[in-house]
């Protein structure tokens, strides 16, 4: 690891200090898109824990334009954490499911000089060759770096059918190959502790994705957002979620077999608690960070440990 590395993880916000020799911020953006499978497509419920603002929710309304929502979080963000350089981040439900007119504005409308890359959240089955070779152009041109984050959540074909994501891992390489000839870079999303899964799949998912190229990961765990199915499922007994202590467990071993050259964008996420009926076993997400961390220093472990694929 870097010398300046002092996890026993890569680490996204070093990882950007070194790559862009400064602090740079992700700057939340949300365009008026929708899902395949909340619009008819492939479904009308979305993912069972799906919530009503599709994981956006640090955002400003959409009904704000892009100009305006990156000159108000850039003002923000720049002023709390002293920084000058920003990632717009395309963050709420899938951000390439659009017209592709539209999504050439969008993408077009945040550049700025002191953007210095773009990341667009979506699904493994919704980027097409026409948006990817467009992307490599603006990165051409800009001189800045272009990410796509996929939502995997899981490798176990069954536990994607229960979650009702509608989407297959064959779908995830594939756009993964794509993504990667096209010489952009990639962030996969996974939630750890899904009950359907065992720790076999944690294993084969932290393979799956290195071996795969992904630049980046975030994991975060399953919670329980108000009004959706694994709400409904959770209140009638149906689903009964693993422990604090499990996750953390899933995540180291999901770590000592992740390559060392994946940066870890996130351990765990967050969802606000209004909007929640459970989220982190009520704990913040940075002391479970912190459990995580002086686990794996007090164990010797680190990422990497159990990798052995290629790159």
């Amino acid at each position: 690891m870097n010398s300046q590395q002092t996890k026993p993880y890569r680490v996204y916000s070093v990882w950007l200090k070194e790559h862009y020799g400064e602090k740079v911020y992700k700057i939340p953006i949300n365009i008026p898109v929708t899902c395949p499978n909340r619009d008819g497509t492939l479904g009308h419920d979305g993912c069972i824990y799906c919530g009503e603002k599709g994981g956006g929710n640090e955002t400003l309304s959409d009904m704000l334009s892009i100009t305006e929502q990156m000159e108000i979080n850039a003002k923000y963000i720049g002023k709390r954490y002293n920084v000058k350089k920003f990632i717009p981040y395309f963050q709420s439900f899938t951000n390439t499911y659009c017209a592709f007119p539209d999504f050439k504005r969008w993408i077009k409308e945040c550049i700025r000089p002191d953007v210095v890359e773009i990341a667009i959240s979506t699904r493994p089955d919704c980027v097409t060759d026409e948006q990817l070779f467009f992307l490599q152009e603006i990165k051409k041109e800009n001189n800045i770096e272009i990410t796509i984050e996929l939502g995997l959540q899981s490798t176990n074909s069954n536990t994607l059918k229960i979650i009702n994501r509608r989407h297959t891992l064959e779908d995830y390489l594939d756009t993964m190959k794509r993504i990667k000839q096209a010489k952009l870079m990639a962030c996969t999303h996974l939630i750890l502790d899904l009950p359907w899964d065992q720790e076999a799949d944690v294993v084969n998912g932290a393979k799956i994705i290195s071996e795969q190229g992904t630049d980046f990961v975030k994991c975060h765990s399953l919670y329980i957002e108000k009004n959706t199915e694994l709400a409904r499922w959770y209140k009638e007994g149906k689903v009964e979620l693993l422990t604090k202590e499990a996750y953390i467990h899933r995540a180291i071993l999901f770590l000592e077999n992740l390559s060392p050259d994946v940066v870890v964008q996130r351990l765990i996420g967050r969802a606000p608690k209004e909007d929640s009926i459970v989220t982190n076993w009520d704990t913040s997400w940075w002391k479970i960070r912190d459990e995580l961390e002086a686990q794996m220093t007090n164990e010797n472990y680190c990422q990497g440990r159990l990798f052995s694929g290629k790159r």
